[in-house]
């Protein structure tokens, strides 16, 4: 009977000093909590209601904001620019992230395994310096390395090519090309950790039993870096599909709608249009395109949501 007595007294002693510890970490998180609130969720609940309003930054409408329910979202897909800018941020998000970033800096990892100190450390300045070098001017980098007279025609000129205006005649390869020199750094830098873990026991195993270079890379280094692979697509494709400044830098969505992306076409309707709530219309679809990358990256890689 004492037995079951103390027993008793030391279940309620422990579910006590549970409540205990439970209030103590909710009062020590509460600082977090009220940042999260004030920066985080009182934004983004804002920004789910002005969608469905009419604010704007000049006219009757920035004095007197009115509810109107789904009509942003109606002259939204009305839109013919809309289609094109969706058509515009998901070829810049395929060419420039998941198959440029993504596959440039695997290479680039996979081609420094092994290497001197020299030569990894001389790779990884010349990558990475694009990396932290900021939007805008990355951006002015490249509109003078690709201009008529610039860097890369001067370089042609020596074999006797004409000087093309890159921006102008290939605006979205112009973008795309700017957009993986400047992002690749991430991704090598992530795959560098990865491969770094590999067994060399394991590679050396398959060479043996007679697997050529590229069946080794295909059926046991990529797989045994799937994981890392999936998480950097998602990290990549969620950072492109913000990438404002650089585009805006080199070609202002031009010429015409030529790179126009949603973050551009968001931009001009906000601040050129001064139709906030249309602009914040827009950041929602925007929004929901990264949800579906990232649900559609973790389902494959059968991650738990």
């Amino acid at each position: 009977m004492s037995a079951l007595i103390k027993t008793n007294k030391r279940k309620n002693y422990n579910e006590k000093k549970k409540l205990s510890d439970n209030i103590k970490a909710l009062f020590f998180l509460t600082p977090s909590w009220v940042l999260l609130l004030i920066f985080f969720i009182t934004p983004m609940l804002m920004t789910i209601y002005f969608a469905f309003t009419n604010l704007a930054l000049t006219g009757v409408a920035a004095q007197n904001t009115e509810f109107i329910g789904f009509e942003n979202f109606v002259t939204m897909f009305n839109d013919p620019r809309f289609r094109i800018s969706i058509v515009r941020t998901i070829t810049f998000l395929f060419f420039s992230a998941i198959v440029g970033q993504c596959l440039l800096g695997f290479m680039i990892a996979f081609l420094l395994r092994g290497k001197s100190t020299f030569i990894k450390r001389f790779v990884g300045i010349a990558v990475i310096a694009a990396w932290v070098t900021p939007e805008i001017v990355a951006g002015f980098n490249i509109v003078t390395f690709l201009a008529e007279n610039g860097t890369i025609n001067v370089i042609l000129g020596l074999f006797g090519v004409e000087s093309v205006s890159w921006t102008w005649e290939f605006p979205m390869f112009s973008v795309i090309i700017a957009n993986i020199w400047r992002g690749t750094a991430f991704s090598m830098m992530v795959f560098q950790a990865a491969l770094d873990d590999i067994p060399k026991d394991v590679e050396e195993a398959a060479a043996m039993d007679g697997a050529k270079n590229w069946e080794v890379i295909r059926h046991v280094t990529v797989p045994m870096v799937k994981g890392t692979i999936g998480t950097n697509m998602m990290l990549v494709t969620l950072q492109t599909l913000g990438v404002f400044a650089l585009i805006f830098t080199m070609t202002g969505g031009g010429p015409g709608d030529a790179t126009m992306t949603l973050p551009i076409f968001m931009y001009q309707q906000a601040f050129i249009s001064f139709r906030l709530g249309y602009g914040t219309a827009i950041s929602l679809v925007l929004l929901l395109i990264g949800a579906i990358f990232s649900l559609t990256y973790m389902k494959a890689l059968k991650m738990e949501t």
